[in-house]
């Protein structure tokens, strides 16, 4: 929101002096911060000049600019000494007799720009002819500024040399602040006033206060209008106070004065045509949107009612729109002339032809304005206000100040009649324990200034007793508060709260750090997560973020079938891009992007992992729409629960190019699938999970012969009665995945379920006590089908050798002349110790036998 100082000061005493910077500093006290200072920054001299002499003067590339003689007055030796000053102007529009801003040399334009004279076009340019836009008088401009054109209606035509800043109102400010989507009636001068007030305790002059209203009119002698709301949210209709005035005699080619154009300018807004102009100054004045319509195009009645099927309205901004039933639409029986509260149509617009419009001041729903202005990507200034709370209380006195401004400037003659179709519901009450706001903030405020600043921001307060179970009174006492009509957003007791710190000052609360309540912190799920991203990162991988979003090609992409359950994603209604609508069921699905990413902006080697959800639908359910005026019963709860997608805790790793980088300490290394598969490893070591293992399987989007299934043993496995459960897979992906998806050659990922680790992991760590016996070693080497997995190898051995096994480890792969082309060598350290008693050779000889001798009846293998 834009405040002009000079229009500010109109309705809030302003002492002399202040500055933009000091009101600004004044409002942040009362919550408005400050966005910015502007104007002001305007150094002359500037002043009026009389044009004698204009010699045009065509260049060579075309262009044609004017050597001028310009009468600027007596200026002083430095800067002229009455004598004509030669300018050179390349304007269209530079005339014999103009009076016009000069800018001698020394003057600073806005925006910083230093003004000295200085040869150009082959003259010496002894300063500058400037433009409104030059000088921020206006947002356009199609040449220089004519000062008979511009000047105020005072009747004092400047000379020669008189200084324009003042004239002009160059050194007037304009604070920029930021309004809060509670905050709307400070969308308008007269709810900044009022904040100001209540930060300085300046006087406050409401500008509606100014206008006299006629008495309401009865039936039948205003413009008919009926309100026919069938389809109202929640219980409320979206228009319960509809006003309307007539303006007839209108000559639309009056112009908006001066002074109206500087403010509207300075408020951000480009002055149009005097209809609009007036509608747009009583809007930014009060905080009430108005629409003006041209009175020989409408049909008696208006009606206020929703669309209806096949509808639809071309806009003033030229778009035709198919309207949905839930817009609220001003009609009349011709059709639709303007969606409620957002903007009008082309039909009913007010044209050059225009000699009588109809004024509509109207107080619309918040929700049914701002849903429709989304709906039709149509944002305007009048839904802005709408949809964050316009006062219903002012309806009728916003339009006539409109009619009473158009009546002074554009000849018009106001109608006798005055339609104000009222259909309010009584505003609430707000019942509020006195020692709330000291309880909640923490400062002694009592009852009387808790009273005092309720009613300084217009709340009507009534002290009461709040009455008990049985009906009798309480001794407690209670504040009945009825908020005042602009302010929407004050709805409970502890919204007055806020509002009681707010004006009695932030700055008034004391710093106290509160103490940590016991039993709280982090869960068990959540600090597994935190472990888990500790443990990969410190293993040099990089955590990254990516979005849950993708298309359906991405499936085709990882070869995912469409029968695979992976490849049926929760589809959002409302997706952030049509190209991703749908959400992954696996982190490596939006993980290779990243990967990819980084590739493609010169990055060889990199490793990166996400602990983040996935979904997966749960069914075909479908979640009701309650609505927004209560809470939703229990049922209703339920059936929207039940249509949530199941949403698990994933982490995903994917790497590609060298894991270890060549230097002159040697070759390096690229990733390889067991990476992936120590990093999936350490996950579980992470969260405490142990006996882990990994089987061979063939799980697309890895490599069908370099994948691994994790499983570990569970102490429960909900909804399964398998004896492990699976934590993920991890390995290489598949060559035509990564050739789809433009990875790194031989790229490697992992994808690990964390709710399942976190569900087998635990609190508590059994520490086991280190035997102080030497341990036995035994290598044993095994020939068997290639075929056969390690994994399964090393589970036999295992099994078989019994509790004196204190570790296994393969060290050793063989394929080749010494072993058949159908075979591979496998070779194992096997690790034996007692924790009582150093082991005998015969003892670690039999274990080891019957490791072997399981391994032979499990798998054929054969001891080499």
């Amino acid at each position: 929101m834009l405040v002009p100082l000079d229009w500010l000061a109109e309705y809030v005493d302003l002492p002399p002096g202040t500055t933009g910077q000091q009101v600004a500093a004044d409002l942040v006290t009362v919550g408005l911060e400050e966005e910015g200072l502007h104007g002001g920054d305007l150094a002359g001299p500037l002043v009026a000049g009389r044009v004698l002499e204009v010699v045009a003067e065509p260049q060579k590339n075309g262009k044609v600019v004017s050597w001028c003689q310009v009468d600027v007055g007596q200026h002083g030796q430095r800067v002229s000494d009455g004598t004509p000053q030669g300018i050179v102007c390349g304007a269209p529009n530079v005339a014999v007799g103009q009076m016009v801003a000069v800018i001698l040399p020394g003057g600073v334009l806005p925006g910083g720009m230093q003004v000295e004279a200085r040869k150009t076009y082959g003259h010496l340019s002894a300063g500058m002819i400037c433009s409104a836009s030059e000088l921020g008088l206006s947002q356009d401009s199609d040449g220089i500024l004519v000062l008979e054109d511009y000047l105020d209606d005072t009747g004092v035509r400047p000379e020669p040399g008189d200084d324009l800043i003042g004239r002009l109102g160059l050194d007037a400010e304009t604070v920029e602040i930021n309004v809060t989507p509670d905050r709307g009636y400070c969308f308008s001068m007269r709810g900044v006033a009022r904040e100001y007030s209540h930060a300085t305790a300046a006087s406050f002059t409401d500008p509606v206060a100014a206008a006299v209203q006629p008495p309401v009119a009865g039936t039948g002698e205003g413009f008919g209008v009926r309100i026919e709301d069938e389809a109202p949210l929640a219980d409320v209709p979206g228009c319960d106070r509809y006003v309307a005035r007539v303006v007839r005699d209108l000559d639309l080619h009056a112009p908006t004065p001066v002074w109206m154009q500087r403010r509207l300018t300075a408020a951000g807004m480009r002055p149009i045509s005097l209809v609009v102009d007036v509608t747009n100054y009583i809007m930014l004045a009060t905080g009430q949107p108005l629409h003006a319509f041209d009175r020989s195009t409408l049909t008696e009645p208006i009606v206020v009612r929703r669309a209806r099927a096949g509808e639809s309205l071309t806009t003033l901004d030229g778009v035709s729109r198919v309207l949905d039933p839930e817009d609220l639409l001003i009609a009349d029986s011709a059709g639709p002339l303007a969606l409620a509260g957002v903007m009008g149509g082309e039909m009913s617009e007010v044209g050059p032809a225009t000699s009588a419009v109809l004024l509509e001041s109207a107080h619309f729903d918040p929700r049914t304005v701002g849903r429709t202005a989304r709906r039709h990507r149509l944002p305007s200034e009048a839904s802005k206000r709408f949809e964050r709370g316009v006062d219903p209380d002012i309806a009728g006195a916003a339009a006539q100040l409109a009619a009473d401004l158009l009546v002074r400037l554009g000849g018009g003659r106001l109608e006798d009649g005055s339609t104000d179709l009222d259909q309010r519901a009584p505003g609430p009450v707000i019942g509020l324990d006195p020692t709330l706001p000291a309880r909640y903030v923490g400062v002694d405020y009592s009852q009387a200034r808790v009273v005092e600043i309720l009613t300084e921001i217009g709340c009507r307060v009534q002290a009461s007793r709040a009455g008990s179970a049985e009906g009798a009174q309480s001794p407690e006492p209670r504040l009945d508060v009825t908020p005042p009509s602009w302010r929407p957003d004050l709805t409970d007791s502890t919204t007055l709260v806020e509002e009681v710190a707010r004006i009695d000052g932030y700055d008034k609360i004391g710093s106290v750090v509160p103490a940590a309540p016991g039993g709280r912190g982090l869960s068990h799920p959540q600090r597994v997560r935190r472990a888990v991203a500790t443990a990969l990162a410190g293993q040099g991988l990089a955590e990254v973020l990516t979005y849950p979003f993708l298309g359906a090609e991405r499936f085709t992409a990882l070869g995912l079938e469409a029968s695979d359950p992976r490849a049926r994603a929760v589809r959002l209604a409302n997706p952030l891009s049509d190209e991703a609508p749908l959400m992954r069921t696996e982190i490596v699905q939006t993980l290779v992007e990243a990967l990819r990413r980084n590739v493609a902006r010169g990055a060889r080697d990199v490793g990166v992992f996400e602990v983040d959800t996935v979904a997966r639908e749960r069914g075909h359910a479908t979640a009701p729409t309650p609505g927004t005026g209560s809470r939703p019963d229990e049922a209703t709860l339920e059936q929207i629960y039940a249509a949530v997608p199941h949403q698990s805790w994933h982490v995903a790793i994917v790497a590609g190019g060298a894991i270890e980088r060549r230097g002159w300490w040697g070759h390096g290394r690229a990733v390889h699938a067991s990476d992936a598969v120590a990093w999936a490893r350490s996950v579980a070591e992470a969260a405490g999970v142990g006996g882990v293992t990994a089987v061979a399987d063939e799980h697309l989007p890895w490599h069908p012969g370099r994948c691994v299934r994790l499983e570990a043993e569970g102490r429960a496995a909900p909804d399964t009665t398998a004896p492990r459960l699976v934590l993920g897979w991890a390995g290489e992906l598949h060559p035509k995945v990564v050739a789809r998806l433009g990875l790194p050659e031989r790229t490697v990922a992992a994808e690990i379920d964390l709710d399942v680790v976190a569900a087998l992991s635990t609190d508590r760590v059994q520490a086991r006590a280190l035997s102080v016996h030497p341990a036995a070693t035994s290598d044993v080497a095994l020939s068997l089908p290639r075929a056969v997995p390690n994994a399964a190898v090393e589970a036999s051995l295992r099994q078989g050798a019994g509790a004196l096994l204190e570790s296994i480890a393969l060290f050793d792969v063989y394929q080749g002349e010494q072993v058949a082309a159908t075979e591979k060598s496998l070779a194992f350290r096997l690790v034996f110790r007692a924790p009582d008693r150093t082991l005998r050779t015969d003892e670690v000889n039999r274990a080891r036998d019957a490791a072997v001798r399981q391994a032979r009846e499990d798998h054929g293998a054969q001891q080499r």
